[in-house]
């Protein structure tokens, strides 16, 4: 196939990974929405290992046990959470084949510009949320992580949209491949600890007011928040040593093309600025005996700190790094 033809289906397969997506992101919602409630337990075993098709409550004591119309509604949740699982491997699939097809279109790594990075930060997301799944049930996660990636393309093919081309020449280099890499993976990894954050302050503000006076939610359907907070953690404590060897590439790479390792340009600046906010984040937690709310605000800034790299400086601010093809 010419490049233009691979260029073309690139397209479409990443329009065909959205329609998916957002059937998949459906399919989460009503599992939530229509699930019995987890029943919960002082105890949490956050460790214990589920296949991908089961949903493990948490047993309070005192808790009335199911009745029959209880487990007929949670079988048919539990059915859409499976289909929302398919139609998200069904997806991924896509979503990378989109990735491959634009590489091969333009005879080289598929990030050389913003659109290319999103579209490929995306499938990043997607990729370790479907890694989780083998280990336990994260569905309750799906709603809130295909969201984001939607709107991530969304924004990709709306706003960031570039023609496949060359790498402009400081781009020609194979820590191009190195560098950008690990920070894709690890922005991947960093949005899952952040959306478990912030299910996390939704529900310990709810587990704050006594059990007789909340109302129906779907939240009963996610893990009580000392396990959403210690998924957060973990997801964190993973992401940053990945992170902390892309800014580190980066340093190098920096000293190959411009003959500095580091020059405070705008992105390289942002960008240890995030490390810095996750290095705080860690050592809280790790030190001071930090959880819960406080370390959650400050994962929240620290992906808020990489927000802005990824939108304000790629766009906005002016410096080596300014490759984003927008315009």
């Amino acid at each position: 196939m010419t490049s233009e033809a691979l260029a073309h289906l690139s397209n479409n397969l990443l329009y065909s990974a959205m329609a998916v997506y957002a059937v998949a992101m459906y399919c989460y919602a009503a599992e939530l929405a229509f699930g019995t409630p987890r029943r919960r337990s002082a105890e949490l075993p956050d460790r214990e290992l589920v296949a991908v098709g089961a949903s493990p409550a948490y047993d309070v004591p005192g808790s009335t046990v199911a009745t029959d119309e209880d487990a007929t509604r949670q079988s048919k949740a539990s059915r859409l959470g499976r289909v929302a699982v398919s139609l998200t491997v069904l997806a991924f699939a896509l979503h990378a084949s989109s990735v491959l097809t634009r590489g091969l279109s333009a005879g080289r790594p598929p990030w050389g510009n913003m659109f290319e990075f999103s579209t490929t930060g995306a499938l990043a997301v997607t990729g370790v949320f479907l890694v989780l799944l083998t280990r336990k049930d994260v569905r309750y996660l799906g709603v809130f992580v295909i969201l984001p990636v939607l709107l991530t393309l969304g924004l990709a093919v709306a706003v960031l949209y570039t023609e496949s081309a060359q790498l402009v020449p400081a781009l020609k280099s194979v820590w191009l491949l190195i560098h950008v890499t690990a920070a894709i993976i690890a922005s991947g990894i960093f949005t899952i600890g952040f959306c478990q954050s912030v299910c996390y302050l939704v529900q310990e503000r709810r587990e704050r007011v006594p059990a007789a006076e909340r109302g129906p939610s779907f939240m009963d359907r996610l893990p009580p928040a000392a396990v959403l907070d210690r998924s957060a953690y973990k997801m964190h404590a993973f992401a940053y040593p990945i992170w902390t060897f892309a800014v580190i590439a980066g340093a190098i790479w920096a000293e190959n093309a411009w003959g500095r390792y580091w020059g405070w340009d705008p992105k390289e600046t942002w960008a240890f600025i995030t490390w810095l906010v996750y290095t705080c984040y860690l050592h809280a937690r790790a030190t001071a005996g930090w959880k819960g709310r406080r370390a959650a605000y400050l994962a929240g800034l620290g992906y808020a700190t990489f927000l802005f790299n990824y939108l304000v400086v790629n766009i906005w601010l002016v410096g080596f790094h300014s490759y984003a093809g927008v315009g």
